[in-house]
């Protein structure tokens, strides 16, 4: 092994929606962390890896930082966030392209000035006046200080190379924590838990009430074939009626559609059978929280 090889733990941190499960799965090659334009599609913080001859880079992917709602699912996202720091090397934070407000200033005032931060600005594709990136990224550079400020389009795949470059003059000479084609350590039942998760958002759209969650109840596999067993909690009676939909064709379309990917990432069939629970407030409820692997 190159006796220089570099590890490190990168937090992936911003306000929702901004992009930061997009880049990671881009950087990562596979979908280890949700996607979705809702806020609060990622719950949990999620390592992605991915290594490279020289590199080995372990992504944290975290939560979008919450300051309108109070309720305790939040405060265990926000506890999320926070706690990251700590334990890595470099802080990757992302905001849109454009976009720089209240948000991004409260993430600021918390992020620990002894920690190398690199600003991502995402969505790149997406500004119409491609003329104003660079005085935006003046207008930044000039609020704050950054090790490095690295223009990006994670759904477009451009420059991410330029970041990874970046990041890795960063890491700490030390050899890999985890095996050359790990992308993630997270198990089977947790990432098959989140991709119904994220159907469930993608499909509801509007309509979806945040008192949502997904339990793995049961997951068993018999050589190539996984059987998996999910139950999908929602907080009242209402919300089972919207989630099943008319004769039952709203979730049948979640559950085909989780299917398909959790065959494409785990490269085998599955069978998939889903089911709703009410459980009345359990998003604000920390012992039902922590019940259902919130950390």
């Amino acid at each position: 092994m190159n006796e220089n090889f570099r590890t490190g733990y990168l937090a992936v941190i911003g306000r929702p929606n901004v992009g930061k499960s997009t880049l990671m799965n881009c950087l990562v090659g596979a979908k280890v962390s949700t996607t979705s334009k809702k806020a609060q599609t990622t719950r949990h913080r999620i390592h992605g890896v991915l290594t490279t001859a020289d590199n080995q880079f372990i992504f944290v992917d975290t939560p979008g930082f919450q300051t309108s709602h109070t309720n305790a699912l939040n405060r265990l996202m926000n506890r999320s966030v926070t706690s990251s720091f700590a334990d890595v090397d470099v802080i990757l934070l992302v905001i849109e392209a454009g976009r720089w407000g209240a948000g991004e200033e409260s993430l600021m005032v918390m992020l620990p000035t002894e920690k190398p931060i690199i600003l991502v600005i995402n969505k790149i594709d997406r500004l119409a006046d491609k003329g104003k990136l660079l005085p935006f990224i003046a207008q930044v550079s000039a609020l704050h200080t950054f090790s490095e400020i690295v223009p990006l389009s994670a759904e477009k795949g451009v420059g991410t190379e330029t970041l990874l470059s970046a990041v890795a003059t960063y890491l700490p000479v030390m050899p890999p924590v985890f095996e050359a084609d790990d992308i993630t350590d997270r198990s089977e039942r947790f990432l098959a838990s989140e991709i119904l998760r994220e159907k469930l958002f993608r499909n509801l759209g509007e309509e979806l009430p945040y008192g949502l969650a997904v339990e793995i109840e049961k997951f068993e596999q018999e050589g190539e074939l996984r059987r998996i067993f999910a139950a999908i909690i929602v907080d009242r009676s209402a919300h089972k009626v919207m989630v099943i939909g008319k004769e039952g064709e709203r979730l049948k379309r979640i559950s085909t559609d989780a299917r398909k990917d959790m065959e494409k990432l785990f490269g085998g069939k599955v069978w998939l059978e889903t089911w709703i629970k009410v459980k009345t407030g359990w998003a604000d409820d920390e012992r039902a929280l922590k019940s259902l692997g919130y950390e």
